[in-house]
């Protein structure tokens, strides 16, 4: 592979910060509601976000300094005005109205009204939380860390989630969410959104089970130019490899019977089952041809 080298400090801000933006994403975004002294609320998105524990749980947001003036944002004023902040979760069906309320109005302007959103009363915060929104954690601030004071410096807003709105319709039949009825949407670069509803999938957790690892793979397999990492992941994430026994009670589908045994053309196979989640079957195509 070839890379591109780039010293942080050799280029502008504005050019570091879309190349950040550009390689770190999704992002998730945290659609913020504040108030200031006066009671004047502000919402605002903020994909410099996400959280960092559970016990306390513990949400983190950056409304960081404008690289272009060095300004701060009013929802950064306002927390250190009014400790306390409604972290609303926006999804695909707000996502217009959540982009719309990110223009830059002048202080003292509602965006809920200028988005369109519903205000709704939070349990035990001053600001409102987005009735529309599926998701919202009532905060108090616990702390802000300022990274720097020069423009497109962060400023951590660490928050302690003290209630929880779920909008019952997101939940499962087992009361946790569906991630296909939340609908979540994610930040990239520029103008450029992600929808995770159309794009999910599953990756097994190595917890419940010690996998080989790609090393215990058979030499064959592991130096395949045929499979894919993802390939050998999956591979690698099986507590043994499967002996003949195991594998005569599994069965290819037809359209996998090839009677070739060139190796690539295994591989191919097997390849080609491990995008359908087919391990086992994938295991055989490998070990029995």
């Amino acid at each position: 592979m070839s890379y591109k080298e780039v010293d942080p400090k050799s280029i502008k801000t504005p050019e570091l910060h879309g190349l950040l933006l550009g390689a770190i994403a999704p992002r998730p975004i945290a659609f913020a509601s504040t108030i200031d002294k006066e009671g004047k609320v502000n919402l605002s998105p903020f994909s410099f976000f996400n959280v960092f524990g559970a016990n306390p749980p513990i949400l983190i947001f950056s409304p960081a300094r404008r690289g272009r003036d060095n300004t701060t944002k009013h929802s950064y004023e306002n927390v250190k005005e009014v400790a306390e902040v409604v972290i609303n979760i926006a999804n695909y069906p707000m996502v217009e109205q959540m982009s719309l309320a990110s223009t830059e109005y002048d202080k003292g302007i509602n965006e809920f009204v200028k988005a369109g959103f519903t205000e709704a009363k939070s349990t035990k915060v001053k600001p409102p939380r987005v009735a529309e929104s599926p998701v919202a954690f009532e905060c108090k601030v616990n702390q802000i860390i300022e990274t720097g004071e020069d423009g497109g410096a962060g400023n951590l807003v660490i928050c302690e989630v003290i209630h929880i709105h779920l909008n019952k319709g997101i939940l499962d039949e087992n009361g946790k969410i569906d991630p296909f009825k939340l609908d979540p949407i994610g930040r990239l670069g520029g103008n450029w959104y992600s929808r995770s509803k159309n794009a999910l999938f599953e990756v097994e957790k190595p917890l419940q089970k010690l996998g080989i690892g790609v090393d215990a793979l058979p030499e064959e397999i592991r130096n395949s130019t045929i499979l894919t990492g993802n390939d050998l992941g999956k591979l690698g994430n099986i507590e043994k490899i499967p002996d003949e026994e195991e594998l005569n009670g599994i069965s290819i589908p037809d359209r996998y019977q090839k009677n070739k045994k060139d190796s690539n053309e295994l591989h191919l196979l097997a390849h080609q089952l491990l995008e359908e989640n087919k391990l086992m079957e994938a295991w055989k195509v490998l070990m029995k041809g």
